[in-house]
């Protein structure tokens, strides 16, 4: 009887030894599975901050730009650069030269 009892509790240890090593192994596969995922994300959000301080980078040499703009048409030298090129106007101590049209030949 002790045989019959050692050979069904043997069993019985074996079957939870092999349950407990499929949940074990279910669970490294999980991770495993999840850390490659996690990999693949960090790399594609390394990617996306590499862009997005390029394109921070373009806009703040851009907002310098527009601010050099900005106080070159505050100048007097704006303004008379934009009255000589829109308007055609002259001061009063240069000549205006004009190249002849070929049109006119």
């Amino acid at each position: 009887m002790q045989r019959r009892v050692r050979r069904q509790s043997n069993r019985q240890s074996r079957a939870f030894l092999i349950l407990v090593l499929m949940v074990v192994m279910t669970v490294i596969v999980a991770c495993g599975v999840r850390s490659i995922s996690l990999r693949r994300q960090g790399m594609e959000l390394a990617i996306t901050e590499s862009q997005l301080e390029m394109q921070l980078k373009a806009e703040q040499i851009r907002t310098e730009d527009l601010a050099n703009r900005e106080k070159y048409m505050k100048t007097k030298k704006y303004i008379e650069d934009e009255a000589k090129n829109k308007l055609g106007l002259v001061n009063k101590d240069e000549l205006l030269i004009k190249p002849k049209d070929v049109d006119d030949e």
